[in-house]
C-alpha cells in the first residue's frame, strides 16, 4: 500500500507546491470529534477581503483527476487503521453541522463514519441533503456485512462510472443549512 500511496501524493506535491494533506477535525461515533486525512485538492486562494474563493474557483486540475476517481479518501485508511472511522458507513460531515440535525437525522452517528456509503451509492452529491440524511439514518437501522458489501460493490461502479462527483450546482456539495 505504501507504494501505490507515495505514487498518489507526487503529484500533489510537486504540482501543488503546497501542503499534500487536507487535515479537518469532524464528528465520528457517538459525535466524538476526530481527524480526518485526504488527499488536498484545493488551493487556499482568497478574496481582496481575506475570504476563501467558492470551491469551484479553487479546485486544481490536479484535484479534479483525484477527485473524480475518489483517490483523495485514500488517506482515510488511517482513520479506518485508528478506529475513527469505518470502511462503510454515513460520510463525516462538518462539524458546523450538528447543531443543525433534526433529532432522527442526529441518528446517522450511532455507527462509526465510513468512506463510503449507503447515501453515496445512491446519489453522492448528486442528492439533496434531506435525502442524504434519511440515506444515511437507513443504514443505521440496517447495517449487516451483506448490505456493507453491496455498498461496496456499488462503490466501485460509481467510482468506474464517476457518478454524482459534484451537485447540479456547485463543485463540491452545498452547506447544510438545517430544516428549514
Amino acid at each position: 500500500m505504501s507504494l501505490p500511496f507515495i505514487i498518489l501524493v507526487l503529484p500533489v506535491f510537486f504540482f501543488k507546491k503546497e501542503q499534500v494533506f487536507f487535515v479537518q477535525t469532524r464528528p465520528g461515533f457517538k459525535g466524538r470529534l476526530f481527524r480526518t486525512y485526504k488527499l488536498k485538492t484545493m488551493a487556499d486562494k482568497y478574496d481582496t477581503d481575506g475570504n476563501l474563493l467558492p470551491d469551484k474557483d479553487r479546485i486544481t486540475k490536479t484535484g479534479k483527476l483525484l477527485r473524480s476517481l475518489s483517490l483523495d479518501e485514500i488517506p482515510q485508511l488511517f482513520n479506518v487503521l485508528r478506529g475513527d472511522m469505518s470502511l462503510i458507513g454515513p460520510r463525516p460531515l462538518l462539524t458546523d453541522y450538528l447543531p443543525l440535525y433534526s433529532k432522527f437525522q442526529a441518528r446517522r452517528h450511532d455507527v462509526r463514519p465510513g468512506i463510503t456509503g449507503w447515501a453515496q451509492v445512491n446519489g453522492r452529491n448528486e442528492i439533496s441533503w434531506q435525502k442524504r440524511l434519511e440515506l444515511d439514518v437507513w443504514y443505521v437501522d440496517h447495517v449487516c456485512l451483506t448490505l456493507d458489501m453491496k455498498i461496496l460493490l456499488m462503490t466501485v461502479r460509481k467510482v468506474i462510472k464517476r457518478e454524482g462527483i459534484n451537485s447540479q450546482n456547485s463543485a463540491t456539495m452545498e452547506r447544510f443549512t438545517g430544516n428549514n
